[in-house]
């Protein structure tokens, strides 16, 4: 009955899932008004080098999260980049059905030794807050900085609650917690083991304290050049879609973009119509190529997340769930 079970589960369950993703994936690209045009649009960039550029930076920014990844488990286990890259690809792919992204380690401890994959998750959290924390720090400098240009005055009309002072004030201290605390692993994996019925946890986390501030630094830079990555992707692809905004105006709005994403909850596969309804609502107050803006949201939703988890999905077939 068990051998029945684990062929069930390793050569069944990852086909099904992946195939559920694949459906959910169609499903949310044929479901986008004025699909047609927006795919012409798309075809039209494909003639431009600048739309390659944009593609081959997709790698780029897995390549750094890889690269942030191999440095998360090297207290534990030494994986080649390769093998990070397929882990986060991997990771990648289970995220699109998880709400906010947060399904991510079930994908990528199935690369770790099972010994390890339950310290793994706690790697995998580390990750994310450095990720976010660079989210929310840029997003926060951008609002103050867009606030005091007085040109803005119609984005803090049209968009009164994201320059709000309580959101700002709620943002940065959110931030600096953020920051505060990952910087201060050791303390928390310290507290955890003097508290008796914590004790089991600490021993999951008691790794973090291979975490120097060094090694944290390090992981905070690759979160940094590939929170720079996917900003600069997603100039490009709106210049390639001509939606014509001045290159730092469009920085400080996508930086702000990004950090009402994080705030959002969304689950991968739905998040394509918030994407599209937020880069309007801000993009849109400086340029009327409203086509182009929701084209080019649809275009990076596409390249950033839909072509690595097809990839991860790959993986995940050949991958022994039950093991």
């Amino acid at each position: 009955m068990n051998k029945s079970i684990k062929l069930i589960v390793n050569y069944f369950l990852g086909p099904l899932l992946f195939l559920v993703l694949a459906y959910l994936l169609y499903k949310q690209i044929v479901q986008q008004p004025d699909l047609d045009i927006r795919w012409i649009q798309i075809k039209n960039s494909w003639k431009q080098p600048l739309f390659w550029f944009v593609v081959v930076m997709l790698f780029l920014n897995w390549g750094l999260e890889a690269l942030k990844w191999q440095l998360l488990l090297s207290p534990l286990e030494k994986i080649s980049l390769l093998k990070s890259l397929k882990s986060v690809f991997t990771g990648c792919s289970i995220t699109m059905v998880t709400p906010n992204r947060t399904g991510e380690f079930g994908g990528r401890i199935l690369f770790v030794r099972p010994e390890n994959r339950i310290k793994a998750i706690s790697a995998t959290i580390v990750g994310s807050i450095s990720q976010l924390t660079i989210t929310i720090i840029f997003g926060v400098i951008a609002i103050i900085i867009l606030k005091n240009e007085t040109a803005n005055y119609k984005l803090i009309k049209d968009l009164p609650w994201i320059f709000n002072q309580y959101v700002l004030l709620f943002s940065s201290t959110i931030g600096l917690l953020l920051l505060l605390f990952f910087f201060r692993l050791n303390i928390l994996v310290n507290y955890l083991s003097g508290v008796s019925f914590l004790k089991k946890i600490s021993q999951h986390i008691s790794f973090l304290k291979f975490f120097n501030r060094k090694i944290l630094l390090r992981i905070l830079l690759y979160s940094l050049l590939r929170y720079l990555v996917f900003i600069l992707q997603y100039i490009f692809l709106l210049h390639v879609l001509q939606v014509e905004i001045d290159g730092m105006l469009c920085f400080g709005l996508l930086a702000v973009f990004y950090l009402v994403m994080a705030i959002l909850p969304t689950i991968g596969f739905t998040e394509l119509p918030v994407r599209a309804t937020t880069s309007v609502l801000i993009l849109g107050l400086f340029s009327e190529n409203v086509l182009g803006i929701q084209t080019a949201a649809l275009g990076i939703w596409l390249i950033n997340l839909v072509i690595p988890s097809i990839i991860g999905g790959f993986y995940f077939l050949g991958t022994k769930i039950y093991k």
